[in-house]
């Protein structure tokens, strides 16, 4: 019987690591698809563009794929304790990796529908777009390492970093509709890259998620409604 039941806990460890893995390399391509639409934007390479477009069922795929995974572990398995917090951590992550996912397709669509012709105004207007990618896509990027670590005063740096984030949009949406308002004909275009800083600053907001998940799973308590500074004081002395 003991024998059996190391058989059933093996498998079951095989089981989490496996889903695990999904996520990270979920978590790698929705990296690569933000970061290859930002590239098209800048750059007007509608080749690029599309494709990001076309591999969105990718990002999907996986969805789907993690979910189907940690339902059956529960269903069969009952998990307890910590490995319950990250199968639902897992499902919880994967639903902002999609949305992150979609927020690159979108990004992609700006980079098609962009006049890319009027290169001097367009660059006025994107000029905030390519710091505000770097540091979405470096939040996302350590939130999914401090996911695999399940590192969680990593995560709760990390999340800290969403507010600059969003001074940056904030930032950038005054000079956009100053552009506006000085020029009327920039309007179009100044709205498009409105629309793109926000689908930006969105995936900032779904990183943080993450770090927020990723406390979750290493404390066992949820801080999504806690101010930040007061979030690592809820397990000092631990």
């Amino acid at each position: 019987m003991a024998d059996f039941d190391q058989h059933i806990s093996q498998r079951f460890d095989e089981e989490l690591h496996d889903i695990r893995s999904m996520v990270l390399a979920m978590g790698g391509l929705v990296e690569e698809q933000v970061a290859n639409a930002i590239k098209a934007l800048q750059s007007g390479d509608a080749e690029l563009a599309s494709e990001t477009i076309s591999r969105d069922h990718e990002v999907n795929g996986y969805e789907v794929r993690i979910e189907e995974e940690c339902i059956g572990i529960i269903a069969r398995r009952q998990p307890a304790a910590s490995d319950l917090r990250l199968v639902m951590t897992i499902i919880k992550t994967v639903a902002d990796l999609e949305r992150m996912g979609d927020k690159a397709v979108k990004i992609a669509n700006m980079a098609l529908a962009i006049d890319h012709g009027a290169q001097g105004s367009n660059h006025a207007l994107l000029r905030d777009i390519e710091g505000m990618g770097k540091y979405a896509l470096d939040m996302l990027r350590r939130a999914m390492d401090a996911l695999a670590r399940v590192d969680a005063d990593a995560a709760i740096e990390i999340a800290k970093g969403d507010e600059m984030l969003n001074q940056e949009y904030r930032s950038a949406m005054r000079r956009l509709i100053t552009y506006m308002m000085e020029d009327p004909r920039t309007i179009t275009s100044a709205i498009d890259a409105l629309f793109v800083a926000k689908a930006i600053e969105r995936i900032g907001d779904h990183a943080r998620n993450i770090c927020e998940y990723v406390i979750y799973l290493a404390k066992g308590k949820s801080v999504r409604h806690l101010p930040l500074d007061e979030v690592a004081e809820t397990w000092q002395g631990e």
